[in-house]
């Protein structure tokens, strides 16, 4: 079974920093992403630059059906605002997209399985840890584990889901994403999906401080700087 990797990239910060990061370490990579419906599906175009760029496969998964399903998140639902502020605060909670980790994690087994990849990528990184529950490390532990019992006999016993920046601050993802001239201004966070990021809501404000404790240059154009 060759060495390759399906990687689920969002087009944001981390997931490109993820990609650089794998093939650096000698994986051959395919690259996953999902239309689920989101307010800030411009994040996909990103992904398919990313790809484009590293001269990978690309896939992108229309789950829009099912995202319609998964009401009461900002992200899925245009009656719930966008909340402005820091992930800490409490209306953070409604960016929480029911299960969406568990549904991405399984299609790309799904595409490992089917294509003999020998592991499943995800950028979930430490600094989620305290709103989504799906990006701390007993989900990818978990995940792993279904994905075997799920194709016992098809994948080999090497398979893994990798979360390489699971134990990561953003600001590690950065220093990381900087030393392998990753280029951030190609790469969208933004849960509004205007035509530039607002500067205001939760990935903007985490988006600002990674660059600002990293000690790298922020090369995004914000529209409000209040973040800061």
């Amino acid at each position: 079974m060759k060495r390759s990797c399906v990687a689920v990239v969002s087009g944001g910060l981390d997931s490109a920093v993820l990609a650089h990061h794998l093939r650096a370490d000698g994986w051959q990579l395919r690259l996953l992403s999902f239309d689920y419906g989101q307010r800030h599906v411009v994040e996909v175009d990103h992904a398919r630059g990313l790809a484009a760029a590293m001269d990978v496969r690309h896939d992108v998964v229309d789950l829009r059906s099912a995202g319609a399903l998964l009401s009461g998140s900002a992200l899925t639902d245009d009656t719930v605002e966008v909340p402005d502020g820091h992930y800490t605060d409490e209306s953070m909670r409604t960016t929480v997209v029911a299960n969406r980790n568990a549904i991405f994690a399984m299609v790309a087994t799904g595409v490992a399985v089917a294509d003999g990849a020998r592991a499943v990528a995800l950028g979930v990184h430490a600094g989620d840890h305290f709103i989504y529950p799906d990006c701390r490390p007993p989900f990818v532990a978990a995940a792993e584990h279904l994905a075997r019992v799920a194709n016992e006999g098809f994948l080999a016993e090497t398979f893994q889901i990798l979360a390489p920046f699971v134990s990561w601050s953003k600001a590690d993802i950065v220093r990381r994403g900087a030393e392998l001239d990753v280029p951030f201004a190609a790469t969208w966070s933004c849960y509004r999906g205007g035509a530039a990021h607002c500067g205001t809501c939760g990935t903007c404000v985490e988006r600002i401080e990674a660059f600002a404790v990293a000690g790298v240059a922020d090369p995004t154009e914000y529209v409000a700087v209040k973040a800061r």
